[in-house]
């Protein structure tokens, strides 16, 4: 059994209503000076927390995020530098991934000596002084649990990440009341992005089986729910579910990560400015029928934990489980083919190149993946 380092935050906050502990915090307690990064319609549940007893003599720095779709590097620098100058002690993040990889990137750079351009890649950021609690939005990324922040790289047209030990919050609060509200839409692209996490990590090829629990536990949760809260974002039960595998898929993310799905979406989302998650949906199935023949035995493991009863051998019981996602993908109302997002067969040599410079996560990837094969993959998703 090879080694492997498990990353995570120190207190992990799970359950209805658990965003109103947050005042409660140790970590606040001797803190003077507080930063929230809030999205826009978390905005009020924070102005209302902040009210609290608990922040009373401390100086409040509300931030509003505005950025739409992913962040790129331009845009998080305006960030560092318009809020670098209120040197605060604590860091919150409220919202979806992008608003907490850049309240992780802004708890690591305020009134760090290094650039952003120099901690990305894997392992390059020199520490964090500030303190950082995540609170999470939306059952996707898993980001609340993980080292990683992603920013897009407007120069290559593909995303950049941001992986180190210093970027795993101190606490995260996961409350599923606050992903009430996400719209259907939103709902069924994240919990695809959060399942495809899971799945990439129990068939990668530094699969362990310290996350392997994580990863088949997540997969089955969003499998059985993701539906159930696409069709009714009410149901707090589902919500709940989402939430919690969401946050198995994070902690899959630190120590053996994803592989050819995501390195295949990036330059949709560079260069088209596709959703993560969107893009995710419509490569998945096609990347593991590529990666199928590397090792059918945990496919069909995957396909299991999808729900799959079906007799047969690996392969025939792997196949089933890729067309159970696509089912899943279809009946949250997700495009299954490139065309329908804008994506001609002129550009796919460029998306190939793009991905090919991923390597951080191709080499975790069952099966090697040439130019050609990337090309193969989007040609046959056209």
């Amino acid at each position: 059994m090879n080694s492997i380092t498990l990353l995570q935050p120190q207190k992990i906050v799970f359950g209805e209503g658990s965003m109103k502990e947050l005042s409660k915090d140790a970590i606040l307690e001797h803190a003077n000076r507080i930063l929230f990064l809030v999205a826009t319609p978390l905005l009020s549940n924070v102005r209302e927390l902040v009210k609290n007893i608990h922040f009373k003599n401390k100086e409040i720095h509300l931030v509003e995020y505005k950025f739409l779709g992913e962040p790129t590097f331009s845009q998080f620098e305006t960030l560092l530098k318009e809020n670098e100058g209120f040197n605060p002690e604590v860091v919150i993040g409220v919202g979806g991934g992008s608003v907490l990889d850049c309240a992780k990137l802004l708890a690591a750079l305020i009134n760090n000596s290094q650039k952003l351009t120099e901690v990305v890649g894997i392992g390059f950021l020199n520490g964090r002084k500030i303190k950082l609690i995540c609170v999470p939005t939306t059952s996707g990324t898993g980001s609340e649990v993980s080292p990683n922040a992603i920013l897009l790289n407007e120069e290559t047209q593909a995303k950049s990440g941001i992986i180190s030990p210093y970027l795993v919050p101190d606490a995260c609060y996961l409350d599923p009341l606050l992903t009430m509200g996400l719209p259907p839409k939103l709902t069924a692209e994240t919990g695809i992005d959060a399942l495809s996490h899971c799945i990439e990590a129990y068939t990668n090829k530094f699969a362990h089986p310290t996350v392997d629990v994580y990863a088949l536990q997540g997969i089955q949760l969003i499998s059985e729910n993701l539906l159930k809260a696409y069709n009714n974002g009410n149901d707090v039960e589902a919500r709940s579910a989402l939430l919690l595998g969401s946050m198995y898929g994070g902690l899959c993310l630190g120590p053996v990560n994803t592989s050819a799905v995501h390195a295949l979406s990036y330059g949709l989302g560079g260069k088209f400015h596709i959703a993560h998650g969107l893009s995710n949906a419509i490569l998945m199935p096609e990347v593991l029928r590529f990666n199928l023949s590397a090792n059918p035995k945990r496919h069909a493991e995957v396909a299991r934990a999808l729900g799959i009863t079906l007799d047969g051998t690996d392969e025939e019981i792997a196949l089933a489980g890729i067309e159970k996602i696509e089912a899943l993908s279809k009946a949250c109302n997700i495009p299954q083919r490139l065309t329908q997002i804008g994506v001609t067969e002129a550009v796919l040599p460029e998306l190939a190149d793009i991905a090919m410079n991923v390597t951080r996560l191709l080499k975790n990837n069952p099966r090697e993946v040439t130019r050609e094969d990337a090309i193969n993959i989007y040609k046959k998703l056209l």
